[in-house]
């Protein structure tokens, strides 16, 4: 078994406990050796139960409630372990899922200080450029992805999308990039709760219409227009509602105050369901089968793991036509497509969803969507792929030497296209955290 001859040392960035159990359970499976450094968060006695595993718990407590000194001491701490553990480490590759809090630190003095302990680094990107993304691009944020890039000795990314910016803008090699899937959530439960149970517990009647928003709040999920979407739709249909569950992403209280304002000054506080918060694991499966449907609708976005979570429970998905959402949502089948920024396209995909065959034989359909999603985004397909350039790495395998030059290209301008909806659909993935 070809993972049998490797060892990893896995960096978690002490986030993400989804992704990580996913990858990992796969790994094992084909025989894969791992130290796993992680935190409170990563660790599940799964993880001290199977030889293969070493897991190492450099992060502790990452909860957010602390006050600055203890976040500042816990910060130390992990890199007072991590430091002497990469020099002394045996996996000769490090496979980096997301950098730790010190992101510049990361991307620059602690990758050559890796580079210079002898190892291979594989980088997994679920963002190329979050700052991008937000809006809070600047000059270092690029000069800094730009050298980790540089040093960085393989890359995954869920998107040829993905791939095409980073080699256009940090002009990494192509032979050096692999688009892997995204792989479907298998660490939230998902016991025999039913829909009509799961409604019981939230306190949806029966036969109204639930439309969720799930996952962390920030500027760029565009909760704004669904809030503006959701108030032209109770015009024809006063028989929904609009659930909303997350906790913000960090400094967006302002955002999340304006959604809240918004649903005021609509009038509309009756109808929505507010959950400004994390939701624990164990309440996950509650919300997506109580759902009618899942709505994404994200001003800008690569892949999005909450759309998979939303597959791998059989519920439809209406999304933007960003990012990869297309490649991933089939019209009519496992949900539809709206324009960006657009709440009346919005409003239309959403009522069109609710007047279509997929929603009115929606207890059918649920199987078929776990299957669509299970076929193209199953973690054993993620683990062929990444277990097969670990190996080429280890051969030496890597076509050129990875030089320290930076080179950064000017921010694009958005071009998104705005899209005429057909009436027949296509979806993505998102991440949770």
């Amino acid at each position: 078994m070809l993972g049998t001859e490797i060892k990893v040392g896995l960096l978690t960035g002490c986030r993400d406990g989804q992704y990580a159990f996913g990858l990992v359970g796969a790994m094992i499976s084909k025989g894969l050796r791992l130290d796993i450094i992680g935190s409170d968060e990563i660790d599940s006695p799964d993880l001290h139960a199977n030889p293969q595993l070493n897991f190492l718990n450099f992060g502790g407590s990452q909860k957010q409630n602390a006050g600055l000194a203890r976040k500042a001491l816990r910060i130390l701490k992990y890199y007072a372990r991590l430091i002497p553990y990469a020099a002394a480490a045996e996996p000769r590759i490090f496979h980096i899922l997301w950098n730790y809090k010190l992101e510049y630190f990361d991307r620059t003095l602690l990758m050559l200080y890796y580079k210079l302990c002898g190892k291979k680094i594989v980088l997994t990107l679920h963002n190329v450029n979050a700052g991008k993304r937000d809006s809070n691009d600047s000059l270092l944020n690029r000069l800094t992805l730009s050298f980790q890039y540089r040093l960085a000795d393989h890359f995954f990314v869920h998107t040829n999308k993905m791939k095409r910016e980073l080699v256009e803008d940090f002009r990494v090699p192509e032979r050096a990039v692999a688009v892997i899937p995204y792989g479907i959530n298998n660490a939230v439960p998902n016991t025999e709760l039913t829909n009509v149970e799961a409604r019981q517990r939230l306190g949806i009647p029966n036969g109204q219409n639930a439309i969720l928003f799930f996952g962390n709040l920030g500027p760029y999920k565009g909760v704004e227009f669904l809030v503006a979407a959701f108030q032209r739709i109770l015009t024809r249909n006063a028989n929904c509602l609009l659930i909303i569950a997350g906790k913000p992403r960090g400094g967006c209280e302002k955002y999340i105050a304006e959604i809240q304002e918004a649903i005021n000054s609509f009038g509309i506080q009756e109808q929505v369901r507010l959950r400004i918060e994390y939701i624990p694991d164990d309440e996950v499966e509650m919300y997506f089968k109580a759902a009618d449907v899942l709505v994404l609708p994200y001003k800008h976005i690569f892949q999005s793991g909450i759309l998979f979570l939303a597959y791998s429970f059989g519920l439809p998905v209406i999304a933007t036509d960003v990012g990869s959402f297309r490649e991933d949502i089939i019209e009519g089948k496992t949900g539809f497509l709206c324009r960006p920024a657009d709440p009346v396209d919005l409003a239309e995909a959403i009522e069109t969803y609710f007047a279509s065959d997929l929603h009115k034989g929606l207890d059918n359909r649920r199987q078929e969507i776990r299957d669509y999603a299970n076929a193209r985004h199953s973690w054993d397909k993620v683990s062929d792929l990444t277990l097969s350039a670990y190996a080429d790495l280890l051969k030496g395998a890597q076509p050129e030497k990875i030089r320290i030059a930076v080179q950064v290209s000017a921010p694009e301008k958005n071009t998104e296209q705005r899209v005429v909806r057909p009436h027949a659909d296509n979806l993505q993935t998102e991440k949770r955290t």
